[in-house]
């Protein structure tokens, strides 16, 4: 018998190996920003007005909040695109494109530590090759919301390196990549076995806050696409990863191990001056290899299962003067025990309604694989030990209006709704054990349907060189089938950011985060979330083109809050680092 359980896991590590860039098509994985060394921090709340506008309309260039892991025991937040490190010209002033390196190193209270190294080694117009290297590492004690102030090592260690190379030639770009990443942690969450929480006890044991889970990742990609000008354009995108745990449900039995292949090809060909027409098509076959796991009262046959997902997207593409239009579908199905075909919409429309104003529409849908690696890039206390089939998105569809009409002012409104089948969300639970040891919390997958209406804005603001100005908000209305919540969801988010430049070489940086609304599935119950809210503060001081320095405040609210129900997240936090452009 097989019991689906799904797994989602969110490492805070997103390095990835460049991927092609095509049309519109967007990669999933987000390989491309990745392996390049001008990686960008985005804290969007939510990518809800992803579009291609039509028109040009200047932004301010407000800069983004870099990330130090201030929060350990995820990742990142779900909701909260966190990437790593950049290099040196966003952490202070200073003119990366003017130097073929960065070093930056950053220290602090709960044992904190950052790392990030890259290199072009090969940087021309036709050949780039680009090395790098990131560290991110914590082993400090944070007290639990539940019960007494209780103290516990939250240990983390992440890294991530890879190698990136392209070469452009006359009519066509070839890229390859190679990356490898390390993570170890621990499950440190509350004990769910309290009465306060369960009624339920394992026969024995205490669970294991102190050994380490690692996994291992392998991913090696190459692709190559033709330039637009050619009269039929392709591209081919190949990508594997090997992804791997090494322990499943208790420190007892080893873990899993992912083989992820991908293939994308594209063809399109341009005609009338103005129209397009082509094709898109994907390929995402998983295979994997799990012991059996034993315990003394039953035999579980291994979890996971071989299957493969297929999209295929023909589209068409038409620009007038000031509009532009796509028309397309995505045809989807996935093979295995829960086989599924479905077809979603894939269009896009954007139009120029007034000066520097663009009205834009974009309704897609997309398999979401729920992969042991992408689930492990969300919510990194998952339990490994199960499978979980995908995600099937039908719609999801935004209307928004975009403007930059007033110098140094740009604002956006939009709106959206999403429709999902065996949506992921998850509950905690223990991994018992039967005399042996066991992690004593640990998120299980739940498959709910869902459809959620959102609508927000955003605005930001710049003024000559001194002042940029940020602030995004969403709502989010959730439907959740089987009279669940959205758990682990927010109703609102909010991000707000201010950098001032008071004098030459020195800024100050303000990020703030709030998520409130949030519900949690512990145990079979529902309780309330305690609203996250965080402030950070980061000042810098650039002393030439090579040399910066920057001080971080954490948390300087003192808010206690957790992203995942019994992980604490840290408390305030400084750190201090250097900034190297070579």
């Amino acid at each position: 018998m097989k019991t689906i359980y799904n797994i989602k896991a969110f490492c805070l590590i997103l390095l990835g190996v460049t991927s092609l860039t095509v049309n519109a098509q967007e990669n999933t994985d987000n390989l491309n920003r990745e392996m390049t060394l001008e990686r960008e921090y985005d804290p969007s709340v939510q990518d809800a007005n992803k579009v291609n506008t039509l028109p040009v309309v200047k932004e301010p260039e407000v800069r983004k909040m870099p990330i130090d892991y201030a929060n350990y025991s995820v990742a990142a937040d779900p909701e909260k695109e966190i990437n790593l490190l950049p290099s040196g010209k966003v952490m202070t002033d200073m003119l990366y494109n003017k130097r073929r390196g960065y070093f930056n190193f950053g220290g602090g209270t709960y044992l904190n530590l950052n790392g990030d190294l890259g290199y072009h080694i090969l940087s021309t117009e036709k050949d780039q090759l680009n090395l790098f290297f990131s560290h991110r590492s914590t082993n400090g004690n944070v007290k639990y919301l539940q019960g007494e102030e209780e103290k516990v090592k939250a240990k983390l260690n992440d890294n991530l390196g890879g190698l990136y190379f392209a070469h452009t030639f006359s009519k066509a770009k070839l890229d390859l990549g190679v990356k490898y990443g390390y993570t170890g942690f621990n499950y440190y969450g509350y004990d769910l076995n309290e009465p306060s929480i369960s009624s339920f006890y394992p026969a024995s044991g205490t669970p294991d806050m102190d050994t380490n889970q690692s996994s291992q990742l392998i991913n090696i990609h190459a692709g190559v696409r033709s330039s637009e000008e050619v009269s039929l354009g392709y591209l081919l995108d190949i990508d594997f990863k090997n992804f791997s745990y090494k322990y499943a449900y208790s420190p007892d039995y080893d873990g899993m191990t992912e083989n992820a292949f991908r293939a994308k090809l594209g063809l399109f060909s341009a005609f009338g001056g103005n129209q397009m027409v082509g094709v898109n098509g994907m390929l995402h076959y998983f295979n994997y290899s799990d012991p059996e796991l034993f315990s003394s009262a039953t035999s579980i046959a291994p979890l996971f299962e071989n299957y493969a997902e297929v999209t295929l997207t023909p589209y068409y593409k038409i620009t007038g003067d000031n509009w532009k239009v796509k028309l397309g579908a995505n045809i989807m199905f996935t093979t295995g025990d829960y086989s599924k075909f479905f077809v979603s919409p894939d269009i896009a429309a954007d139009v120029e309604v007034a000066d520097k104003t663009v009205l834009y529409l974009k309704a897609d849908g997309r398999i979401q694989s729920n992969s042991a690696y992408d689930i492990s890039r969300i919510n990194r206390y998952i339990d490994p030990s199960y499978g979980v089939i995908p995600s099937r998105t039908w719609l999801d569809a935004t209307i928004g209006l975009k403007s930059g009409v007033t110098p140094g002012f740009w604002f956006t409104i939009f709106a959206g709704y999403k429709i999902t089948d065996d949506d992921l969300f998850f509950n905690q639970s223990n991994s018992y054990g039967v005399n042996q040891s066991y992690w004593g919390n640990i998120s299980q997958a739940l498959l709910l349907n869902s459809k959620v209406f959102r609508g927000g804005a955003e605005l930001k603001y710049a003024y000559q060189n001194l002042l940029d100005v940020s602030l995004k908000g969403v709502y989010n209305s959730w439907s959740v089938s089987e009279d669940f919540e959205a758990y682990g969801k927010p109703d609102l988010e909010m991000n707000a950011g201010i950098d001032i430049r008071p004098v030459d070489k020195v800024s100050v940086l303000l990020d703030y985060y709030l998520a409130t609304g949030r519900d949690a599935l512990v145990q079979g119950r529902e309780l309330k979330m305690k609203n996250i809210s965080e402030l950070n503060l980061i000042g810098t001081y650039t002393f030439n083109d090579t040399f910066g320095a920057y001080i971080k405040l954490n948390n300087i609210l003192f808010q206690k809050y957790e992203y995942i129900y019994g992980y604490p997240m840290q408390g305030f936090s400084a750190m201090v680092g250097v900034n190297i452009n070579f």
